[in-house]
């Protein structure tokens, strides 16, 4: 299995705070946006985007939530192997407001086809936008794009991207992972 650096921890902290600014520019002082982390990656970017908006921007009331997908995919039934499910915790209403998913990697889309369905418990949003960190726009099954993006990705064949993010796995990285053939 072949590995590469794409991104090192010093240039995914200057992504991060250029997604906060472009937050900041569409959405002011977040009066009517939350921005709800997609479980489970998703969940330390938006804990990082959090952070920088609160203590770098002073940008306070930022509402935040997570989001499991878990049983809204459309491969639920299609494994052999018991999915384990995460935590959903939206403790406010989405009604007329301005949603902004945040996920790691935005792969095929399904995920965010998932996150679609499953905002709907919450109430009706007046818009929703996706914020992510990595974009591998050769590999859409949907017709999903990303609002801000923090780096566009070539993978192709049999090339994965993984996000590692220090609170889980020791160090801020994006590497290109190639398997190789069994």
């Amino acid at each position: 299995m072949g590995k590469k650096k794409l991104l090192n921890h010093k240039e995914i902290d200057i992504i991060l705070n250029r997604l906060a600014c472009q937050l900041i520019e569409n959405h002011d002082d977040f009066k009517d946006t939350v921005i709800i982390g997609l479980q489970p990656r998703g969940v330390y970017l938006s804990h990082r985007l959090q952070k920088l908006l609160n203590e770098v921007y002073q940008i306070e009331h930022v509402k935040f939530g997570k989001l499991d997908i878990t049983f809204f995919r459309d491969d639920f039934m299609r494994s052999d192997k018991v999915l384990q499910a995460n935590k959903t915790d939206i403790n406010f209403i989405v009604e007329n407001k301005k949603v902004v998913f945040v996920d790691d990697v935005l792969y095929t889309g399904r995920s965010i086809r998932s996150a679609l369905t499953a905002i709907q418990s919450f109430g009706r949003p007046k818009s929703i936008e996706l914020l992510t960190l990595i974009d591998r726009r050769f590999s859409r099954h949907l017709p999903i794009q990303p609002d801000y993006k923090g780096r566009q990705v070539d993978a192709i064949n049999r090339e994965r991207v993984i996000v590692s993010w220090k609170e889980n796995d020791g160090e801020d990285a994006v590497y290109l992972i190639q398997d190789q053939d069994e």
